[in-house]
């Protein structure tokens, strides 16, 4: 387990259970039992800027605030100034569907490997075919629901646990150097509905927030927005399929299939870059 991710989780917890009173550096290092210097590293570390930057340009009540003023939970994220340097996050990711034919042969002849590893936001599994990535989640407790799913999927196919080989991929995920220098691919299962939300978050800035009805209108169904909700729940691609960026359109941050103070993580990371 990473202990520094842990440190910073209970930080941001500390930070948004007391954004009305504004935290200074030493009540939000003695919140988590660390000296005001090393804190101050160890987040500087992660986030890429320092805690009192980070307290004074995302909020989530200066979301909110800006949520009540506008229409467009997008329109937020560019005042902000979220996506003004950023490409779409398509321009990173190729995604690819299953087909009926691939589905139905249940992975016959397809290798999979699997692993575990450390990444900014704790501990991740993650699978990879030659196609590329075909699951990515967080876990907190073990892997053993994740690999459980792989197999009900993909019966047929040979999973192989292999760090060496899932490490690099690990790596170009949350390096986004890498993954500008080299496109990431992911294979993904799904109805054609899924795959029409799955897309739309791709095209995404980095860093910018949506609201559910938004991505419903991208699909071209504006009156989908649960069904919108319900295939952002299902996405079997943490991270990289954004759907960290989608938040209600009241500004609250809303669910995340793996924890709502992850989702705040993901937020105060991408939003640093």
């Amino acid at each position: 387990m990473n202990t520094n991710y842990e440190k910073i989780k209970s930080a941001i917890e500390y930070l948004h259970d007391h954004i009305d009173e504004q935290p200074n550096l030493k009540e939000v290092a003695n919140s988590v039992g660390l000296s005001e210097t090393h804190f101050q590293r160890v987040f500087s570390a992660w986030a890429g800027v320092s805690p009192k930057r980070y307290l004074q340009t995302i909020t989530v009540e200066h979301a909110k605030q800006l949520l009540q003023e506008q229409n467009s939970a997008l329109d937020v994220s560019l005042t902000l100034g979220l996506s003004s340097t950023s490409r779409l996050h398509e321009h990173f990711i190729n995604i690819e569907a299953v087909t009926p034919g691939e589905y139905k042969t249940k992975g016959i002849g397809l290798e999979i490997d699997y692993g575990v590893h450390s990444t900014p936001f704790g501990d991740a599994f993650i699978a990879v075919t030659k196609h590329g990535i075909c699951k990515l989640s967080f876990v907190e407790d073990g892997y053993e629901k994740e690999l459980k799913e792989l197999e009900k999927i993909w019966k047929n196919a040979t999973l192989k646990h292999s760090q060496t080989k899932t490490k690099e991929m690990i790596e170009r995920v949350f390096d986004l150097k890498k993954r500008a220098d080299a496109p990431l691919s992911i294979l993904v299962y799904g109805t054609n509905f899924q795959v029409s939300v799955w897309k739309a978050l791709l095209k995404l800035p980095f860093g910018s927030l949506s609201s559910y009805g938004e991505i419903a209108v991208k699909i071209g169904k504006p009156k989908a927005s649960r069904a919108v909700g319900s295939a952002i729940g299902q996405n079997p691609i943490a991270f990289l399929i954004p759907c960290h960026r989608v938040i209600q359109q009241s500004g609250k941050i809303g669910g995340y299939r793996w924890g709502v103070s992850k989702k705040h993580l993901i937020h105060a990371w991408e939003m640093a870059r």
